[in-house]
């Protein structure tokens, strides 16, 4: 029978630590942060093949981060080198070397819309379907 109890008042006592602030809304918690800021982590994925057989040329791509990303995230970026593969409806293995840029930035409707903008451009740019966008949130220091 004290097994009983005991499972739940282990459970209540592990699930304690698991809180979040809610700010305007109560159906987005937002985790607290042990040091440093609350902010947004945005990787986005950008496919280098074209649908023609060609591809994004590393010229191409520097042009397009100088251009188009810099100027709307002043304060910093990253880009990573990366190989997506997926496999298609045909059933083949289809891989693609992509870029993956990651953004560090506040939580506004400003700068979604300038993720979409670049994302946008880029589909346009390069005959691309899609840039696929991820978010996180996250305690960011410095």
């Amino acid at each position: 029978m004290s097994r009983v109890i005991a499972l739940p008042v282990v459970m209540a006592l592990l699930l304690a630590g698991c809180q979040a602030r809610h700010h305007s809304s109560p159906t987005k918690p937002q985790p607290i942060c042990a040091g440093g800021d609350m902010m947004m982590q945005t990787t986005l994925w950008f496919g280098l093949s074209k649908p023609d057989g060609g591809r994004v040329s590393s010229l191409d791509w520097m042009n397009f981060v100088d251009n188009e990303v810099t100027p709307r995230f002043r304060s910093g970026l990253s880009v990573y080198d990366a190989r997506g593969q997926w496999l298609g409806e045909n059933g083949q293995l289809a891989r693609e070397n992509s870029k993956a840029l990651m953004l560090i930035h506040g939580i506004d409707p400003g700068t979604s819309q300038a993720i979409e903008a670049i994302r946008s451009l880029y589909k346009k740019r390069f005959g691309q379907e899609s840039v696929m966008r991820v978010d996180a949130p996250v305690c960011v220091s410095f």
